[in-house]
């Protein structure tokens, strides 16, 4: 590569870990102008390589156009490439998976435009991608915002992570006013050999969340008194935000963002009926065993650090499920309102 990546719309880290498998990604957005948020490429269930670009609060219609870029010395080659057209605000691409490092940028052609940060990919569904290692804990971290359409690519040439961030007002891994409370998780065994996810533990009668999900929030706002942020209140809307996505993660065997149908964090943190707000930001992360070490984890990625401690957040949804084999998918949904 010509010359180093970057983070370009909001912060982006990538970490792994090694066995246990543990990852995790983090986004952020804040209300703004017309932007481009682009989520590094990662390898999905089925074995291929996919990246997606998030037009937000952009009220005219453009031409958008995502590439995949494969990293190497000299010249990156623009190894998969396509376009949509009109009021599309999710453009998801994927092509056939070559070992290699690869990321993702995006224009619309109206003076806007992104970047995502390099990940290594290694075609294998079942590892965690990695970027460049930090430390012994797991992190990954991307950017999204709003979206509504998916369209595949067609071809024009020749994964991901731990914890995930960007900056959203910024914050990962991951690049909001009034709620009703929607619902507590009552959670059945943590162990079973079904397909179906099941919650961590079961919640305390009153309460927001399972046990397990408000040790997550307490040690969250334990690492925020140390950088003199005022502690998050546990939001019955993001926490089922948070807890649909673990679940569904648990559920379908996938590890993004972005749910299987085309939904960013934005919308599910909307569809569960919060309104409103200023920013918001997601951390996602697999494989952690405990509270202790999802939250040791997400600190330890820059990105996902720096959603927990940004002090503009004031609200906090955690979700924890388990798959059949017993591996805990964890989400943190944040909030300013």
């Amino acid at each position: 590569m010509r010359r180093p990546l970057g983070v370009l719309a909001g912060l982006v880290s990538v970490a792994a870990l090694s066995a246990p498998v543990a990852t995790a990604h983090a986004e952020s957005v804040s209300l703004a102008a017309c932007r481009l948020t682009v989520n590094e490429p990662t390898l999905s269930t089925a074995g291929r390589i996919q990246a997606s670009v998030v037009r937000e609060d952009c009220t005219r219609p453009g031409l958008v156009r995502v590439r995949i870029l494969r990293a190497v010395p000299g010249d990156d080659p623009v190894v998969r490439s396509a376009a949509a057209r009109g009021r599309v605000n999710h453009l998801t691409i994927s092509m056939a998976c070559r070992p290699g490092t690869y990321y993702a940028t995006a224009t619309d052609y109206r003076g806007n435009s992104g970047k995502s940060k390099a990940v290594k990919l290694t075609c294998d569904p079942a590892a965690t991608p990695s970027p460049s290692p930090t430390s012994s804990s797991t992190a990954t971290a991307t950017a999204t915002a709003t979206a509504t359409a998916t369209v595949s690519p067609s071809p024009s040439g020749t994964r991901t992570p731990s914890p995930k961030p960007t900056s959203s007002a910024s914050p990962t891994p991951t690049r909001t006013a009034t709620a009703t409370p929607t619902r507590t998780v009552t959670p059945t065994p943590t162990r079973t050999a079904t397909t179906k996810p099941t919650p961590t533990s079961t919640s305390t009668s009153g309460t927001v969340g399972s046990t397990e999900e408000n040790e997550v929030v307490r040690l969250t706002n334990a690492e925020r008194a140390k950088g003199g942020c005022q502690p998050l209140k546990h939001d019955p809307q993001l926490h089922k935000a948070a807890y649909d996505h673990s679940a569904d993660m648990a559920a379908q065997g996938y590890f993004s963002h972005t749910s299987k149908d085309g939904r960013s964090f934005m919308d599910r943190i909307r569809g569960a009926g919060f309104t409103g707000g200023t920013g918001w930001a997601e951390n996602i992360a697999m494989g952690q065993p405990s509270p202790a070490s999802v939250v040791e984890a997400w600190m330890n990625s820059s990105g996902h650090k720096a959603n927990i401690m940004n002090c503009k957040y004031t609200l906090i949804g955690v979700g924890a499920a388990k798959n059949s084999k017993g591996q805990i998918y964890w989400t943190q949904d944040f909030a300013a309102r």
